[in-house]
């Protein structure tokens, strides 16, 4: 999935902070992890019954501002292929 299309379908912030970032993604929502120097999120989208329904997202800091209120921008996405936030992470973590 390109950028743009995962801040439509997803309604991905680019660019975001990861105060922001982790307001958004808690809970049923999704995952925010910080992972060196990134920031890997997972989120759903409903598919339908037994398809997959997770993504991940990888964030990068555009300064050197790493504190909650740094900026960050979106790196890469993956299309919604997970069957598990799991597997999302460890997308992320990947890239």
């Amino acid at each position: 999935m390109t950028i743009t299309e995962a801040m439509r379908t997803c309604r991905l912030q680019n660019p975001s902070t990861p105060e922001d970032l982790e307001s958004h993604f808690s809970g049923m929502d999704g995952k925010m992890l910080t992972f060196e120097d990134k920031i890997v999120i997972t989120g759903h989208y409903y598919n339908g019954p037994g398809k997959p329904c997770y993504y991940g997202a990888v964030y990068e800091w555009l300064s050197e501002d790493h504190s909650c209120e740094g900026a960050v921008g979106l790196r890469e996405v993956s299309d919604v292929e997970f069957y598990h936030d799991g597997d999302a992470v460890v997308w992320g973590i990947g890239q």
